[in-house]
């Protein structure tokens, strides 16, 4: 086998500035490229595990976030149940109040409304008895009515306790025992009325006679301190205030 050494020294001079020519022109921009490549694949790489971190930042703080929110969720909702519960004891407080005081108020109207039929029935009975007993009244004899009320007179002197017995046996000429009878008397009667008083009471009395229709029937007797009464208004005021209680 026969080797041409020129020729295998040209053909590998021809490889040597082929290898030269690929190197200078080729090799060296694809390995720059490539570099560049690199380095853009670095920042890339490292870009996305920056936004993966602030992703994953973004993330824990939404979820702390929604932790906060579940927690001040919850807390306005004890607030509100809170709340909501105040504002319905004092609303269930105020409208018991209300109905307290309806119920005071319409109890009060119902007691003013009752005594005030009380008193229309005790004034129209009043009215009734006065009116029965004047016509009773005038069914009776003059003479036995005035005796029948003078004799009532004299019980109610002698059942006077010694006190008011003494005041009235100390009036004066200038302040003397006021008589008062429902009807005027005439003279006779008169007389027997001075006579029945002075006898109850054991002395003799200055005595004023006057007459006074509103007492119906009968006498009344009034002193300084002592008033005694036998008349059918003085009955009539009494069986009033029975029925007022």
């Amino acid at each position: 086998m026969h080797i041409d050494w020129w020729t295998l020294a040209l053909q590998t001079v021809n490889v040597l500035i082929l290898i030269w020519i690929l190197g200078r022109f080729f090799f060296r921009p694809v390995a720059d490229l490539v570099a560049k490549r690199r380095e853009e694949v670095a920042k890339l790489l490292a870009d996305a595990d920056a936004a993966r971190k602030e992703a994953e930042d973004l993330r824990a703080e939404a979820v702390n976030l929604r932790v906060g929110l579940d927690a001040q969720r919850d807390h306005l909702i004890v607030a509100a149940r809170d709340a909501a519960e105040k504002e319905r004891a004092s609303l269930l407080a105020q409208l018991s109040s209300e109905l307290d005081r309806h119920r005071k108020d319409a109890t009060i109207a119902i007691e003013r409304e009752r005594a005030a039929m009380q008193r229309a029935v005790v004034d129209r009975a009043s009215e009734i008895s006065i009116q029965i007993a004047r016509r009773l009244l005038e069914r009776l004899p003059a003479s036995a009515a005035f005796s029948v009320f003078l004799d009532g007179l004299s019980e109610e002197l002698d059942k006077l306790p010694t006190e008011s017995r003494k005041s009235l046996a100390a009036a004066k000429p200038d302040q003397p025992i006021e008589v008062v009878s429902a009807v005027a008397v005439d003279d006779k009667q008169a007389a027997r009325l001075r006579e029945t008083i002075q006898a109850a009471l054991g002395c003799e009395l200055p005595l004023q006679l006057s007459c006074d229709p509103a007492l119906i029937a009968g006498f009344e007797i009034r002193g300084r301190n002592v008033i005694v009464r036998n008349n059918w208004q003085a009955d009539l005021d009494t069986i009033r205030r029975e029925l007022d209680r």
